[in-house]
């Protein structure tokens, strides 16, 4: 009986971990200008911020649909108008297998969103441009590290801690 089951976990940790992507696609875009085109007569000092979220949902079996928001809304220093607004929501349908509980949470969270945002990078970029405004080239992002600083503010939560921001 010991041995059976000693067979039983040695399989399970040998079970293949496999990740394929099925569909890349955008599922929103926006893109706002509501000041020009007297903005351009402005001086071109902007304030960019930038907002991203991800958001998970399993639509069947070991297959789930990943969505990465991006919000980037730029004002200008002086005088606070905005020049432009850009959202989207690039998705992904991504199949899993041979992975459960945090190891499925980290993919989900880290390597999905990881493939998921040079698409979104790249969309932002060329509506930024059709706006004819400066080029806009967003930095890499470290999926690794925001899940990491997720698992730390819920481990201080469930200790009752006031988690430390970054």
């Amino acid at each position: 009986m010991a041995e059976e089951n000693q067979v039983a976990a040695t399989e399970e940790q040998q079970t293949p971990f496999e990740m394929q992507i099925q569909r890349i696609y955008i599922k929103d875009v926006s893109f706002e200008a509501p000041n020009l085109p007297h903005i351009f007569q402005q001086e071109w000092k902007p304030q960019l911020g930038f907002e991203l979220d991800t958001e998970t949902r399993e639509i069947a079996e070991d297959t789930y649909e990943i969505v990465l928001h991006i919000n980037v809304q730029t004002t200008l220093e002086d005088s606070e108008d905005v020049a432009f607004i850009c959202e989207v929501k690039q998705a992904g349908v991504f199949t899993i297998k041979g992975l459960e509980g945090i190891q499925l949470a980290h993919c989900l969270a880290s390597q999905c969103p990881n493939v998921l945002y040079p698409y979104a990078r790249e969309l932002i970029s060329s509506l930024v441009n059709r706006g004819t405004f400066p080029a806009l080239n967003l930095s890499p992002v470290n999926f690794d590290a925001l899940f990491m600083d997720y698992l730390e503010r819920q481990q201080a939560e469930e200790k009752g801690e006031t988690p430390a921001v970054n």
